[in-house]
C-alpha cells in the first residue's frame, strides 16, 4: 500500500496544523525527471563521445549556419573536399535540419545512415522524438535498432514522456503495461512518468496505484516522486493530506528540498494563507533546507497579484541580503506585476537591472515589457524594447506586433513602424483587419518616403 504496506494515505490520521503546503509545478521538476546515472561496467573502455574527438571543422561551422539549405550545402562542400562524415558529423548536421523542421531532409539522412551502416547513438534518436512530435517518435522508437542502436530505458522513459505532454495517456499507459515484454525494468523515473500520467489526468487514485505498484517492485521513490503528488495536493487545496506525504518522506529518510517546500508555500498562499507560507520558508533552516530562489519567488509573485510589489521588493532585497542572486523567473515577477500596474519606468530598471547584473531576459520577459509600453502608449520605448527582443532571437505575439505598428504609425514614427511591420511580413506575422486599414491610411496620406515606403509594403502583399 502506499507509503507503508499496511497503511493508505486515504485512511491515515491527519497530522498537525503546525505544517504547511504548496502547488505542483512541472517547471521546477522537469530537470530531476530525467536526471539519471549509468554506471560503466568494470574492465570495459568508456565509449567515446565528442570531448575525446579530435577537432571537426565540420561541427564548428555548422553551428554557426542560420538554414537548413546552407547546413545542408556545408555537408556536401565538406564532401566534396575530400572530408569523410562519421557519426560526430551526421548527429550535428541533423540537429540542425530537425530545429529547422526540415524532416524531409532529415529523412533523406537517416535512410543514407542506415544504408551505409553508420552507427547511431540514442541521444540522437531522444532528440529528434522531440522536434517530431509523438507519432513519429513511436515509429522511430521502433526502428532504432535498423541504425545499430541499442534502446535503453533512457529512450524508453523520454519517449513515455513525450507520449504525455502530448495527451496521449492511453498510449502512454499501454507503454508502460509492455515495459516488461519490450525488455524494459522500469526505474524511478519510469514511475515518475506514470504518476505524472494521471496526476496531468487528475486521477490521484491512479496514481496512488502507481506508486503502491512502485513499492512493490521495490523500486525507491525520489524526491521529485514525493514532489509530484504534494504538488496535486496542495494545488486541490488538501494541504493535510499533502503535509502526511512530508511526514512520510521524513519517516523513510527522503529529505524535503527547496522545491517541497516552495510547493507548500505556494498551497498556502492560494488558500490566502501567506504569513504561514511565509513563516514556513524562514522555519526552512530548521527542518535542515536552506530557502532558495524558488522559495523567495512563491511569496513575490503572491505579493505581486496582490499589487503589494513595495513588500515584495522587501522580500528582494532580503533574498539578496542572503547571497541569493535573482534569475530571470525573480525578475520576471517584478517586471510582469509592475507592467500590469502601469509602472513601466520601473519595470524598465528592473530590466535592465537584470542585464547589468548578467541575467539574460527570456521570451516572456520581452513580452511582458513590450506589452506593457504599448498598453501605456509609449511606442517609442516598445520599439527599443522591441528591437532588443529581435536581436535576442525572440518575438513578440501577433496582437503585440499589430498595436506596436499601429501606434508608431499614429504617433508619427513612419519609418519605425514600417520597420516593424516589414518584420512582420518577412516573418509571415498575420495583421489583422483593422490595422491594415490603419497602415493604407498612412500611406494615402504620407507624401514623404515615409509614404512611399508604406505603399511599396502594402503592394508587396497585394493590398
Amino acid at each position: 500500500m502506499m507509503y507503508q504496506r499496511a497503511k493508505s494515505i486515504n485512511n491515515r490520521n491527519l497530522l498537525s496544523p503546525n505544517y504547511y503546503y504548496y502547488y505542483y509545478n512541472t517547471n521546477y521538476n522537469e530537470k530531476a525527471l530525467f536526471h539519471t546515472h549509468t554506471q560503466q561496467p568494470q574492465n570495459q573502455k568508456p565509449k567515446s563521445n565528442l570531448r575525446n574527438r579530435k577537432h571537426i571543422p565540420f561541427i564548428t561551422e555548422i553551428k554557426h549556419v542560420q538554414t537548413s539549405e546552407q547546413a545542408l550545402s556545408l555537408f556536401h562542400h565538406y564532401k566534396e573536399l575530400g572530408f569523410k562524415h562519421y557519426y560526430p558529423s551526421y548527429a550535428a548536421l541533423l540537429y540542425k535540419l530537425a530545429r529547422s523542421r526540415n524532416f524531409e531532409a532529415v529523412e533523406k539522412i537517416l535512410t543514407h545512415m542506415k544504408e551505409t551502416n553508420v552507427q547511431c547513438n540514442e541521444t540522437l534518436f531522444i532528440a529528434l522524438f522531440q522536434h517530431y512530435g509523438p507519432v513519429k517518435a513511436i515509429e522511430l522508437f521502433h526502428t532504432m535498432p535498423q541504425f545499430n542502436c541499442v534502446r535503453t530505458l533512457q529512450s524508453f522513459n523520454s519517449l513515455l514522456n513525450l507520449l504525455i505532454d502530448h495527451c496521449m495517456f492511453c498510449e502512454a499507459n499501454d507503454a508502460f503495461d509492455r515495459s516488461y515484454e519490450m525488455g524494459f525494468r522500469p526505474n524511478t523515473v519510469t514511475f515518475n512518468i506514470m504518476i505524472k500520467c494521471w496526476l496531468v489526468k487528475g486521477e490521484w487514485g491512479k496514481a496512488c496505484e502507481v506508486f503502491d505498484e512502485m513499492l512493490q517492485k521495490k523500486v525507491q521513490p525520489s524526491v521529485v516522486t514525493y514532489n509530484s503528488l504534494i504538488g496535486f495536493l496542495s494545488r486541490k487545496g488538501d494541504l493535510d493530506k499533502a503535509m502526511m506525504l512530508v511526514d512520510d518522506m521524513r519517516r523513510k529518510g527522503k529529505r524535503a528540498n527547496g522545491v517541497t517546500y516552495a510547493l507548500l508555500m505556494e498551497g498556502l498562499c492560494s488558500v490566502g494563507k501567506y504569513e504561514e507560507a511565509k513563516k514556513l520558508m524562514f522555519d526552512m533552516a530548521y527542518r535542515g533546507c536552506k530557502p532558495q530562489l524558488v522559495n523567495f519567488s512563491v511569496l513575490m509573485n503572491d505579493l505581486g497579484k496582490r499589487g503589494k510589489i513595495d513588500e515584495a521588493m522587501v522580500l528582494f532585497r532580503e533574498m539578496r541580503k542572503r547571497r541569493l542572486k535573482p534569475d530571470v523567473v525573480t525578475y520576471n515577477v517584478f517586471v510582469n506585476y509592475l507592467c500590469k500596474e502601469g509602472k513601466t519606468a520601473e519595470a524598465y530598471k528592473m530590466l535592465v537591472e537584470m542585464q547589468i547584473g548578467g541575467c539574460e531576459p527570456n521570451a516572456a520577459t520581452y513580452r511582458m515589457m513590450l506589452d506593457g509600453l504599448c498598453r501605456n502608449g509609449d511606442f517609442e520605448g516598445g520599439l527599443n524594447v522591441w528591437n532588443a527582443m529581435m536581436a535576442s532571437r525572440h518575438c513578440p505575439r501577433p496582437d503585440t506586433f499589430n498595436c506596436l505598428v499601429v501606434g508608431l504609425l499614429k504617433s508619427g514614427n513612419i519609418d519605425g513602424g514600417c520597420f516593424v511591420l516589414e518584420e512582420m511580413v518577412k516573418r509571415k506575422v498575420d495583421f489583422e483587419l483593422e490595422s491594415w486599414e490603419a497602415v493604407i491610411k498612412y500611406a494615402c496620406s504620407e507624401d514623404d518616403n515615409g509614404g512611399s515606403r508604406l505603399r511599396i509594403i502594402l503592394a508587396s502583399q497585394s493590398i
